[in-house]
């Protein structure tokens, strides 16, 4: 006897198809591709753009910086220089040497007097770049001596930091009394840097840039005590 076979009807037939499933991105994937693109133009924006007071140096990729050191005939002002040039000042930066005169007749504030002027200004600038050439051949030194004018010390300091958009600004800080520190922080940012250390005060806590004052510890201790908005005296052993 033969097996008798069962056949299916053809509309069973017809009913089965191949179902292939498609998966479509991920929207993580999406968000992922996105943020790819963002960071790209991100990072090409950074590179065209440099940040205020640095300059891209030569092979070796160094950032070259403009450092701005306040120089007049005061151990405090020598001594910050000394500093700078030890301690912060690398081969690949710009040094600017700052010296405020008195006001005259003919000139205004901000003003740069000519060498008959202010003869004696520009032979402490120059005798003091000199020096600095000395110790640090390598780096690029430059000098600005200014008029005070109406303005005092301590915002026409400022604005000549502004305008050679200094990355930092140095000042030579003398040693004062108990009783004078606490009259500055009581009298704060009122005091607008006319005479005397609060020139260097005013400087610290409205300089745009990073400032720092600098004044030695001792001749028997050794070191310099440095001054920034953030820490005051922080005794740096060298």
């Amino acid at each position: 006897m033969g097996k008798i076979g069962t056949k299916l009807p053809g509309f069973c037939l017809n009913r089965i198809r191949p179902h292939v499933r498609v998966r479509s991105p991920t929207i993580q994937s999406k968000v992922d591709a996105a943020s790819d693109v963002t960071k790209n133009n991100a990072d090409k924006k950074a590179e065209n753009s440099g940040n205020v007071g640095e300059e891209k140096a030569g092979g070796n990729g160094a950032i070259a910086r403009k450092i701005m050191i306040v120089v007049d005939s005061s151990l405090e002002a020598k001594g910050a220089l000394q500093w700078a040039l030890s301690h912060s000042v690398q081969s690949q930066d710009k040094l600017v040497l700052l010296h405020v005169t008195k006001p005259s007749s003919s000139k205004q504030a901000g003003e740069e007097p000519s060498k008959d002027v202010a003869p004696r200004a520009y032979q402490l600038v120059h005798s003091l770049r000199n020096m600095c050439q000395l110790k640090r051949p390598e780096v690029q030194i430059e000098v600005a001596v200014v008029v005070e004018g109406n303005k005092e010390k301590g915002p026409t300091i400022l604005e000549e930091a502004r305008k050679q958009e200094v990355a930092l600004l140095v000042l030579g800080q003398k040693k004062r009394s108990t009783t004078w520190r606490l009259l500055m922080m009581w009298a704060g940012n009122r005091v607008g840097g006319g005479g005397g250390g609060s020139v260097v005060e005013y400087c610290i806590q409205n300089a745009s840039c990073m400032a720092v004052a600098v004044r030695r510890k001792s001749r028997k201790v050794g070191g310099y005590l440095i001054t920034t908005k953030r820490q005051k005296d922080f005794w740096l052993l060298a």
